[in-house]
């Protein structure tokens, strides 16, 4: 378990940790809040994320992800879901989060058989099963 406190900025700190653990590989899940934050919407054509702010205190209703090796370091991608104070909610890949109070992550580590590879299409690290 990970716990953020408020000022911490959600993807830098977890980066630092899995840096630091040395894991290349884990799934993550997460709830709290964020004071503002930043997603993104994965772009098809152009491969990259349309960035979207949220300048709002928000609750973090869900936050899913994984690490993965690139480029021989560890890289996190995240999708999360951020609840507003009038109900409605917003959804994408975490680019960044400011904590405000807590932001307390789950990380689990899965079999050595479930490791991501980048895939030269999109760019993007995925599960690789080995093929018997």
């Amino acid at each position: 378990a990970v716990v953020l406190a408020k000022g911490d900025e959600a993807m830098r700190s977890l980066q630092e940790f899995v840096r630091e653990q040395k894991i290349d590989a884990a799934g993550l899940t997460a709830i709290g809040a964020f004071e503002r934050a930043v997603i993104g919407y994965f772009d098809w054509a152009t491969k990259d994320y349309k960035r979207i702010p949220v300048e709002e205190q928000v609750e973090v209703l869900s936050l899913i992800g994984d690490v993965a090796e690139a480029d021989g370091k560890p890289a996190l991608h995240l999708h999360a879901v951020l609840g507003k104070s009038d109900g409605s909610v917003v959804g994408g890949h975490l680019l960044e989060g400011h904590v405000r109070p807590t932001l307390e992550v789950i990380v689990t580590q899965p079999p050595a058989h479930l490791r991501k590879k980048k895939d030269p299409e999109t760019g993007l690290a995925l599960i690789a099963l080995e093929k018997s």
